[in-house]
């Protein structure tokens, strides 16, 4: 059986019905990815036409990242059984604009089927909602290409509603706590989280990386505007601009499968999927891959002690991560030149920093032949009790027993036990100033 998708090849831009842009859930949060996968969903059933009853298209060309074993199913079935079940009030940006006002849930049902090794995702759309869904009389073009690289759902849905308003130049005009909901995508059920929220708060952790996020890779550039009531803020809006040039993707491609394997990554873990895709809303798909990679290799070596909770864990080292992220998300692309320059560089520090880091074992190494004969011994024990407590392998247990702290098996776990103990947790961290010190002795030398 062939795909629905091969009778019709060609995609156009989605077109999403103005009454969609400003959803408000009622009764469970929308993540990034439920909004992504919702989108990617739409744009295959206006492919397909309004005639039909129910729209079908292959998994894989919804979701990609996972294989359909017991495990992963959940992982789809998950974000259908919330379409099915989200209830939201469909609204335009701006008041009146709208044909009219519907509560509903995102679709009406879903089915999963395998057939001929393929497996097959159907949908449908409730009646008051398919006409406007499908065949929008006032819509916005929205390119996936575009979406399928943004990271946070306040940017997704800022970046769906400024697109509306490329031509007027800003958005309408509304109270802070009705953009609350709109971009974060909380339901109106969370009413004590959103009552809460204080403004600083909204604008700190949702408008600014939004708006940062918007202008880093879109082919718009939003700013927000204030409007006070006294001293406090009341309401919001925000200036649009096209940009000048900016590289759009064809038209006519199929839409992008969304990527689930960063949720199935943190699944395998340790992390929940309902933690793992509330981390990927707040932080952005890849900060939460690049995190997951420093979690696995911390699990996997258990040193100094095993993780106790990889959540915690992996949302301790994202902040960090989703600061990077900004920041290079938001460098622009230099030429050719400028790139291998900046390469250089790169390697240039590298190479300091291994200069750096070879001294400073060395200098370890050294202080621990200066110890005395019974200190080594007491050293060496610590560090068997340490390794025992984190469940070391037993082959290094017994080297560092048989052959002592100097064999090459053990002696980087000696070093980084005695350092840390006697230089600091940041023994093996290089400071701006000491690879100075270190480029300066390579260029005299």
């Amino acid at each position: 059986m062939n795909s629905p998708l091969a009778k019709s090849p060609n995609f156009d831009p989605l077109r999403k019905p103005v009454n969609t842009l400003a959803i408000v859930a009622q009764n469970r949060k929308i993540t990034v990815l439920g909004r992504k996968i919702y989108n990617v969903m739409l744009n295959i059933a206006q492919s397909q036409g309004i005639e039909k009853q129910a729209y079908r298209a292959y998994l894989s060309d919804i979701v990609s990242g996972i294989d359909y074993s017991s495990n992963d199913s959940e992982l789809i079935k998950k974000h259908l059984r919330a379409m099915a079940s989200t209830v939201v009030e469909w609204n335009s940006p701006t008041t009146g604009e709208g044909s009219s006002w519907t509560v509903c849930t995102l679709i009406s049902h879903a089915n999963l089927t395998r057939k001929g090794g393929q497996i097959w995702v159907e949908w449908a759309y409730a009646q008051p909602l398919k006409q406007e869904l499908l065949e929008p009389c006032v819509f916005t073009r929205l390119s996936l290409e575009m979406l399928s690289q943004m990271r946070t759902h306040p940017g997704i849905a800022l970046y769906e509603i400024c697109v509306r308003y490329k031509s007027i130049g800003r958005t309408a005009r509304q109270h802070w706590r009705w953009w609350l909901p709109v971009l974060t995508g909380l339901p109106t059920s969370d009413s004590d989280k959103l009552e809460k929220t204080e403004y600083r708060f909204f604008k700190r952790d949702s408008l600014k990386p939004a708006i940062a996020e918007i202008n880093a890779i879109t082919d718009i550039e939003v700013e927000l505007v204030e409007y006070k009531n006294g001293k406090s803020i009341s309401e919001v809006q925000f200036l649009v601009r096209p940009k000048a040039q900016v590289y759009l993707p064809l038209s006519k491609n199929p839409p992008r499968p969304v990527d689930l394997l960063v949720i199935k990554q943190a699944v395998e873990l340790g992390i929940s999927d309902t933690k793992a895709d509330e981390l990927v809303g707040h932080f952005g798909e890849a900060a939460v891959r690049a995190g997951l990679k420093l979690l696995q290799g911390r699990v996997a070596t258990s040193f100094p002690e095993p993780v106790r909770d990889p959540f915690r864990y992996l949302k301790s080292i994202l902040s960090g991560e989703q600061i990077k992220q900004a920041a290079e998300s938001l460098m622009p692309q230099p030429p050719a030149q400028e790139l291998q320059h900046e390469k250089k560089k790169i390697e240039i520090k590298a190479t300091w920093n291994d200069e750096w880091m070879r001294r400073q074992r060395a200098k370890v190494t050294e202080m621990l032949l200066e110890q005395s004969v019974e200190a080594i011994e007491e050293l060496t024990a610590a560090l068997m009790d340490s390794m025992r407590q984190a469940n070391a392998h037993p082959s290094l247990i017994k080297r560092l027993q048989t052959s002592g702290w100097s064999h090459p098996l053990v002696k980087h776990l000696m070093l980084d036990f005695y350092a840390r103990a006697a230089l600091g947790e940041n023994w093996d961290k290089a400071s701006s100033e000491d690879l100075l010190e270190i480029a300066s002795d390579i260029q005299q030398n």
